[in-house]
């Protein structure tokens, strides 16, 4: 508890109001500067990002889930968390829309049917209420091979097919709320994870429950939770993956729209997963979607090669700075022995690059910035997923500028 508490505490420090400590020194030169501890603390904090999580996913979900809810009050002990199988990707993704109102519970990854040190210490750290939307359950576990914790009171979704979890989560959603939701996220449980990655943040940030259906087919559990849903509007996120006949099929229960790659002037061409996540942050339909063009907001940066850290994340999406998710390229730092980049190319993608300068805070010569606003990263997992020098330019691009200086390409650190 005490080096999560540090870590955390830190980060609020650094990133606070914007006016900030320097950035600790470090970098691609020395060893790694992310100390993960047991309990699934955080490494580097500057002043406009925060580093969550470690080496794994039940790591990463248990920094976050401690970061959100760490215990100390009874305001900030969450009423339930989400236990699932980190072996069962569809499932984990679709659990994200129980990080929502009202329940707002974060996730932890079992092993199977073991739970990992990392989730059983932050489970007993959060210490959940119970909450009263899932009867009284402090944990809701999903699927009946995941571990099943002992001492807690456990609700367990129970469907052995993930699109039958799926749909049994939407009818969670809908008890929860106590109506029956408006808006649906479709995806293809056979598509590329680093497509649907995005969907995670965006279903806990909206409360649109996710619904699995394959790349040629509507699965018979999908087609009655949407049937009973009575013309909701389907939001379809990776659509380049289903069918035609899916999409026609789909349009029947609903207005189907396509977010991301392969839909409208802002998608990402070619299934770019990076392209794709910025798509839908920018995405925006009347109250539904991010919507984010402009500066000032929360921002949650994951590997694309870790899509479970989707999931994961998806607190961050919900609460405090409600950050859409952006992808990452693998950029872990050049092996001990090997020539360190020097390129003037940056480790980000020009595509993230032109996104985060298009929302870069930027204030007026005559106002003060501390009248302004600020965007802030959580950066999700350790420098193997995403490093050290790329963590450095992130914050960069994150820092609030003179107006003047705010369309000028910014000058990004390399590595010595």
């Amino acid at each position: 508890m005490p080096g999560l508490l540090t870590a955390v505490l830190a980060g609020a420090v650094l990133t606070g109001c914007g006016k900030s400590a320097p950035a600790p020194s470090g970098g691609a030169s020395g060893g790694p500067i992310a100390q993960v501890s047991t309990q699934g603390a955080t490494g580097l904090s500057t002043k406009n990002t925060t580093r969550l999580g470690g080496s794994n996913p039940a790591t990463d979900a248990a920094a976050v889930a401690r970061t959100v809810y760490p215990g100390l009050t009874s305001s900030t002990r969450p009423q339930a968390i989400v236990l699932v199988d980190e072996r069962d990707w569809p499932a984990a993704l679709a659990a994200s829309v129980l990080a929502s109102a009202p329940l707002g519970a974060p996730l932890l990854y079992s092993d199977g049917s073991t739970l990992p040190a990392v989730s059983a210490q932050a489970l007993a750290t959060m210490h959940p209420t119970g909450a009263a939307q899932a009867g009284g359950a402090q944990v809701i576990r999903i699927g009946t091979t995941t571990a099943m914790p002992a001492g807690y009171r456990t609700d367990t979704l129970a469907a052995t097919e993930p699109p039958a979890l799926a749909a049994e989560m939407a009818l969670l959603v809908s008890r929860a709320h106590g109506v029956a939701p408006r808006q649906v996220i479709v995806l293809a449980q056979d598509g590329p994870p680093a497509l649907e990655m995005p969907a995670a943040g965006l279903s806990a940030e909206s409360g649109a429950p996710i619904l699995l259906v394959n790349s040629t087919a509507i699965p018979a559990a999908t087609g009655t939770e949407l049937a009973s849903l009575h013309q909701p509007t389907i939001y379809v996120v990776g659509s380049s993956v289903l069918s035609g006949r899916v999409l026609a099929e789909l349009a029947h229960f609903g207005p189907v729209k396509q977010i991301g790659e392969g839909a409208g002037e802002d998608a990402g061409a070619g299934g770019n997963p990076i392209e794709n996540a910025i798509a839908v942050a920018r995405f925006a339909d009347g109250a539904f979607g991010w919507g984010i063009r402009e500066p000032g907001h929360g921002l949650v940066f994951a590997n694309v090669s870790r899509p479970l850290d989707a999931p994961a994340a998806a607190s961050l999406s919900a609460s405090g700075d409600f950050g859409p998710l952006l992808l990452l390229e693998d950029s872990s730092p050049p092996a001990r022995g090997s020539i360190p980049r020097t390129s003037i190319e940056p480790a980000l993608a020009p595509a993230l690059i032109h996104y985060l300068n298009d929302i870069k805070p930027a204030y007026s010569p005559q106002v003060s910035p501390v009248r302004g606003v600020y965007n802030r990263g959580w950066l999700i997992g350790d420098e193997r997923a995403i490093s050290a020098v790329t963590q450095a330019e992130i914050d960069t691009l994150l820092e609030t500028s003179p107006r003047a200086a705010a369309t000028e390409e910014p000058s990004l650190p390399l590595a010595e």
